[in-house]
This record gives C-alpha cells, sequence and structure tokens, in this order.
C-alpha cells in the first residue's frame, strides 16, 4: 500500500529543522534584547559601568563577565545574557548581596558589614520568562506552517 505525497511530506519534514532554527534564533535574539533592556533599566546606578556591561551575544559571556542566564537549544543555538566587566566587575555582588567578613587586601584586617542584594537580572528574567516561551513556542509552529507550505 502506498502513501500518496510521501515524498513530498519527506521534502518537507527534512527541511523544518532549517526552518525552525532561523525562527527560534529570531525569538531568542528579540527575548535576549527585551531581557538586558529590563535588566539596564532595573541595575542601580552609581557610575553607569554596571548598566553598561549588561549585555546578550550567541556562545560563551566575554571574559571577565558573570553568565546571568544561558539559553541552549539544538545545535549551535545557545544564547548568553551577561553583566560586569573590568570596570563592573562588582556585578554579582550587587545581584546577590554578600555577607559581613574580614577585609583582605589593602584593607586587612577590618571588618566589612555586608552588602544587600539590589538584584536587577533575575526581577528581569522573571517578568518576560512567560512571554519568552510564547514567542519560541510560535517561532517553532511558524517554522512548522512555513515547512508544511513549502516555503
Amino acid at each position: 500500500m502506498a502513501v500518496l505525497g510521501l515524498p513530498s511530506l519527506r521534502k518537507k519534514l527534512k527541511r523544518l529543522p532549517q526552518l525552525a532554527e532561523q525562527e527560534i534564533r529570531k525569538a531568542m535574539e528579540i527575548s535576549a534584547a527585551e531581557v538586558v533592556a529590563l535588566a539596564k533599566s532595573l541595575v542601580p546606578r552609581a557610575s553607569g559601568d554596571l548598566a553598561e556591561s549588561i549585555g546578550w551575544t550567541w556562545g560563551a559571556a566575554p571574559e571577565g563577565s558573570m553568565t546571568l542566564g544561558e539559553v541552549r537549544g539544538s545545535g549551535n543555538l545557545r544564547i548568553t545574557i551577561y553583566a560586569g566587566n573590568n570596570q563592573a566587575f562588582y556585578a554579582r555582588w550587587v545581584e546577590f548581596g554578600t555577607s559581613p567578613h574580614e577585609n583582605e587586601g589593602r584593607f586587612a584586617g577590618s571588618d566589612h558589614p555586608g552588602t544587600r542584594a539590589q538584584p536587577f537580572f533575575y526581577p528581569a528574567w522573571r517578568a518576560v520568562r512567560r512571554r519568552v516561551k510564547g514567542r519560541v513556542t510560535r517561532a517553532i509552529n511558524k517554522s512548522a506552517k512555513r515547512a508544511a507550505a513549502g516555503g
């Protein structure tokens, strides 16, 4: 028993991963930019160095930065949101705070009372994660429809 249209179906299914990757990549870029923009709006500002250090990239975060979030997909879909650099090395201390401790280095022996956390990334991520998930789901559905239509 032969199935009608089987060669056409195979051709469409073969094209689906490529179309899906294109659509998912766009959705991930839009989502990363949205998280970065919100995180920059929430970060405490003294000099502005920390806000300027927040960004996203495909692949690994730049050296000297703190990875705030990473999403891995299949193949080479890996997007990283990061904060911190040589000027804003304190990104994790702002996000998570510090506990009281005895200083080392220049102020060795003195007590540091600790700092309270001033989260900027995780609130940004929690605020948009449902929208991100929906955006990626729509991208997958769109690619499936495009593959079915032959485009």
